[in-house]
């Protein structure tokens, strides 16, 4: 049973194995991404019903371009579709919607689909919904120290004065928390050039099932999970501590 008292504010998946998936039943690929795509919708749904306060999904890397043309045209079909139908109802279920990473090359319809999802859902209250577009964890680092010598050019930093939580504040995921819990599907135990200064904490978590399988009872049992594990930061745990 999953303890409400103890849920992680933050979840980050990695949705992977959508092609494996499809090569295990005679599919063609673009399959498994369509099949994946119905999984977004659901455990968007899920996380928001448990009480998760951000929810992160690693969507497109900056190194899947390098795909066929065929796949990339698919996953940025579902990408389009995703954003034109299912924000209406993020946005009635008060889910801020908010996408991370470079916007070129995106196709430019895509940008403005992404523009217009976060100026609808901006003022929402409830679970913030993060989907990492053409995102790469060592260009948003990059981007992030580009950010602050802009800022010490400007005079509104000085040299010396940055520590690592303003650091934070020049990323792409400023003003979130940093993820509690990672999931990555297939049962691959890599990270990937995902969000590496965000998960420095982060308690990680590798089911074998593809992700679209992932479902319900797969996202209560990777937090069931998170709420066995001690988390120490570096320090002791409080629990045994004070016992």
């Amino acid at each position: 049973m999953i303890d409400k008292n103890n849920l992680p504010r933050h979840i980050a998946i990695i949705m992977d194995g959508n092609g494996r998936w499809a090569k295990a039943r005679g599919l063609p690929r673009t399959a498994g991404h369509n099949e994946g795509a119905k999984r977004v919708k659901e455990i968007v749904r899920v996380a928001a019903e448990l009480g998760i306060e951000v929810l992160t999904l690693f969507a497109f890397s900056a190194e899947n371009w390098s795909r066929p043309k065929k796949e990339i045209d698919a996953l940025m079909r579902y990408l389009n579709d995703f954003l034109e139908r299912e924000i209406s109802q993020l946005h009635k279920n008060n889910i801020k919607f908010k996408a991370i990473g470079s916007n070129e090359p995106l196709p430019e319809y895509l940008q403005v689909k992404i523009k217009e999802a976060q100026e609808k859902t901006k003022n929402n209250k409830g679970m913030v919904l993060v989907l990492a577009l053409n995102y790469g964890g060592r260009q948003e680092i990059v981007d992030a120290v580009e950010g602050f010598a802009r800022a010490v050019a400007d005079g509104k930093a000085k040299i010396g004065s940055l520590d690592a939580e303003g650091f934070s504040k020049y990323l792409y995921t400023s003003g979130l928390a940093d993820p509690d819990l990672l999931i990555r599907t297939s049962g691959q135990m890599r990270i990937s050039n995902f969000l590496l200064w965000q998960l420095s904490y982060t308690e990680l978590y590798f089911p074998e099932v593809y992700w679209p399988d992932f479902k319900r009872g797969d996202l209560e049992e990777a937090i069931e999970e998170y709420q066995k594990r001690e988390r120490r930061f570096g320090g002791v745990d409080v629990r045994k501590k004070n016992s």
